[in-house]
């Protein structure tokens, strides 16, 4: 892996955000407008304009210029220094254990859900009734 990039290739940086992300083309796609052979043209071009870019970056959660200004040595420089084998305490931090079961939120969430499609029936009952008697009223 080489650490001098003669070339300032905007596409190769969009695709690595993307799949750093957790995002894939089609997916970009689809939040573009545009189909994923597109996005995958604009992966492969050293340029694009900057409307585009702007679309790009915005959709990622990023700046156009982090975009512009993306090395991923330094950010994998980063994680390196952030994640020593010496300190865990940033590693404990993250791999918490969750104060609550996911089995019940997700019950919950069920629930919530059928509450709310039973009160979307009864608006269109209500819209139904409400439209018969205006054609009975005719």
């Amino acid at each position: 892996m080489s650490t001098t990039n003669t070339t300032n290739h905007i596409g190769r940086k969009i695709s690595r955000i993307r799949e750093l992300r957790g995002m894939k083309q089609e997916a970009l796609a689809i939040e573009l407008g545009v189909s994923q052979q597109t996005v995958s043209n604009i992966e492969k071009s050293a340029a694009i304009e900057a409307d585009l870019l702007a679309q790009v970056a915005e959709i990622l959660g990023v700046t156009p210029e982090a975009i512009e200004n993306f090395d991923e040595d330094k950010v994998l420089n980063i994680i390196n220094n952030t994640f020593t084998s010496h300190d865990t305490s940033t590693l404990n931090a993250i791999n918490i254990h969750p104060t609550f079961n996911p089995l019940d939120k997700l019950i919950e969430a069920y629930e919530e859900n059928k509450k709310l499609y039973e009160r979307l029936l009864e608006a269109e009952k209500s819209k139904v009734e409400y439209l018969e008697r205006l054609l009975k009223d005719r």
